[in-house]
């Protein structure tokens, strides 16, 4: 076996388990719309103290897509100094159009040294066999474990279960998948068929399906942040035999949730209003709540509030 390929097999045990709520971190922005790093720093503190066992940045709820590159490395070292010490695993965002791109940030994340890392699919993509040897490309080059998100890239082609247990198989670096296409059900219960080789599996969507997903016996799930804190109450409850806690402190989440696609700016609202950022800025969208949609927000986010670590 070349050196190459034996590199994975000596790093198939991550130093922290890539289990539990790991969450998509939001970027900040000033009024001015450029990134602010020292809340970036801030929302480490605040995952921390809420008790989150992994961070990632930067993917879709991060505004990745509206990010320099300069950002977007400014950005990753960061958080690897912020990260330091603290006991979340730190997974870092390495994706690119293509290949090439995608390898300068993993050169990057390498030199950084976080817990794992995580690629979406190029959007370069024409073929599944482009992503097949994209994601192939990366783990010659990784060192630690790295997430195969299924969806964001390339429109209409979606990685086959098939060939994602084979990459676990080839490349034990690639055993942990975020699974987002549909169905996803379905796609989680043929993954976790894979173990041991599939190593963890994930849900995003908000985690809106995660307490089916964890009866399911999946590992996890990557939520966006302003209620990192009630995930991680969710997760503890469920784990140490609290199902009913578990049900009730998820259907109060749920009001959030939804909440965020009925006014749209809530989660940006939510993480100024617990003193994470110091503004409410996207670059995706003008954010403008009126009085009855701040009103509607708070009324949901009391309920929510006991359940609430930080």
């Amino acid at each position: 076996m070349s050196a190459v390929a034996a590199l994975p097999l000596a790093a198939a045990t991550p130093a922290k388990p890539m289990r539990g709520i790991f969450i998509i971190m939001a970027t900040p922005f000033t009024e001015t719309g450029m990134v602010d790093y020292e809340d970036l720093r801030r929302e480490v503190a605040f995952l921390s103290g809420c008790g989150v066992h992994g961070m990632v940045w930067p993917q879709m709820a991060s505004e990745y897509t509206t990010l320099t590159p300069e950002e977007r490395r400014r950005g990753m070292k960061v958080l690897a100094k912020a990260a330091a010490g603290k006991s979340p695993a730190l997974v870092l965002g390495v994706q690119g159009a293509n290949v090439q791109s995608a390898l300068e940030y993993l050169k990057l994340a390498e030199e950084l040294g976080p817990d794992a890392l995580i690629a979406i699919p190029p959007t370069s993509a024409s073929s599944v066999d482009d992503y097949r040897r994209y994601y192939a490309t990366l783990a010659e080059s990784a060192n630690r474990p790295l997430f195969i998100q299924t969806t964001g890239g390339a429109k209409a082609i979606i990685p086959p279960v098939e060939m994602l247990t084979a990459l676990a198989r080839e490349f034990p670096h690639l055993g942990y998948v975020k699974e987002e296409a549909a169905p996803v059900t379905e796609r989680m219960l043929a993954l976790a068929a894979g173990r041991p080789a599939v190593k963890s599996v994930f849900s995003g969507n908000a985690g809106k399906g995660m307490l089916y997903e964890w009866r399911l016996g999946m590992d996890g799930t990557m939520p966006g942040a302003p209620f990192s804190d009630a995930y991680v109450r969710i997760w503890d409850a469920w784990r140490t035999g609290g199902r009913e806690q578990a049900r009730e402190i998820f259907s109060r989440l749920l009001l959030m949730i939804n909440l965020d696609s009925v006014i749209p700016g809530t989660r940006q609202y939510i993480m100024k209003r617990r003193g994470v950022f110091k503004t409410t800025f996207s670059r995706r969208q003008n954010i403008t709540l009126s009085a009855k949609a701040v009103e509607e927000i708070e009324f949901c986010f009391d309920g929510l509030r006991p359940y609430l670590k930080v």
